[in-house]
């Protein structure tokens, strides 16, 4: 018996021992504690450090996610430290801002994409139309009478409606919001028509009867809302996404990445986890580092032109 229990023990430690010299891999999230993407990428690490690497998460807010776009880039590439790049500071980013600290494109090395969420255009159930096409037949015949919103004017979820109105040839009077929240509410309140966002702030208000998903910008029906058709399947060729990678210092080893990669390609294919991503409005998409860093140039290069023509005044960090 105190033989068993000696090895028992022995293993217990030899264990321990294994976890405690694991190295743990920051994950830098550019926005506050307790938001959507927070909330999601804690659920990628949570379920990658149980799967045997172990990882962390640290938030790092402000200036656009600018703060933490720079710390990160001018980390150790040693894989221990990768980034939650978006569309704003890898792509929009160097437009909206003079002189960024970082090289969107040369100070990062792609490891993964985590995930997206598809734009939407909700509107409130009492509007005069309920689809898009209605929607644009209304537009045509009442020029600027929509009100429109969305959480920002260089953000996808205004640059997205944009490329459909144009596409359409309609116009909308736009009312940007800080943020998804005051935008909502204007929504609710009936100070705008419609909304440009992603489901996860809107699907309590779909759910309740207040709102209605007009359209989704997607290649398929969100799983939460069956039944609001695709942008394409009104006619319209559009789809945008806000979408989630991670990102690592340029010069982190290749095998760094690949085994980064690996685990968080083998954790959110999972049904389990899928389930748990889309109760919170996210889609979650892997795939190669290479397949990433093709994604992130066409992103760059299909939304920074349109950017620029909007001539926004620039901030200088």
């Amino acid at each position: 018996m105190k033989i068993r229990f000696k090895h028992w023990l022995l293993s217990l430690t030899l264990v321990g021992s294994w976890a405690a010299a694991q190295p743990v891999t920051r994950i830098i999230v550019p926005f506050p504690a307790g938001g959507g993407t927070d909330v999601y990428v804690r659920l990628v690490a949570a379920e990658v450090s149980k799967a045997g690497m172990p990882v962390v998460v640290e938030n790092k807010p402000g200036a656009s996610g600018i703060i933490a776009a720079d710390y990160v880039a001018k980390a150790r590439p040693d894989g221990l430290t990768v980034f939650v790049g978006t569309n704003s500071t890898l792509a929009n980013n160097t437009v909206l801002f003079d002189k960024l600290p970082y090289d969107p494109v040369k100070d990062f090395a792609p490891v993964v994409h985590i995930g997206y969420q598809p734009m939407i255009i909700v509107g409130r159930t009492d509007l005069p139309y309920k689809t898009l096409p209605e929607m644009v037949a209304y537009a045509k015949a009442n020029p600027d009478k929509i009100n429109r919103g969305s959480p920002g004017a260089g953000i996808i979820s205004n640059l997205a409606p944009m490329m459909f109105e144009k596409m359409a040839g309609i116009r909308t009077t736009h009312l940007p919001f800080s943020g998804d929240a005051p935008g909502i509410q204007a929504l609710l309140s009936g100070s705008i028509d419609i909304h440009g966002t992603s489901i996860t702030a809107s699907l309590p208000h779909v759910q309740s009867g207040k709102l209605r998903v007009l359209g989704v910008m997607d290649s398929k029906r969100l799983p939460q809302v069956p039944g609001a058709p695709t942008f394409k399947e009104s006619g319209y060729a559009v789809e945008a996404y806000a979408w989630y990678t991670l990102v690592a210092p340029a010069g982190t080893p290749a095998d760094a990445i690949e085994r980064l990669n690996r685990a968080v390609n083998q954790v959110i294919a999972k049904d389990d986890f899928i389930a748990r991503a889309r109760a919170m409005g996210m889609e979650p998409r892997g795939g190669t580092p290479d397949e990433l860093g093709r994604y992130i140039r066409s992103e760059y290069e299909r939304w920074v032109p349109l950017l620029k023509s909007l001539d926004l005044a620039k901030s200088a960090f």
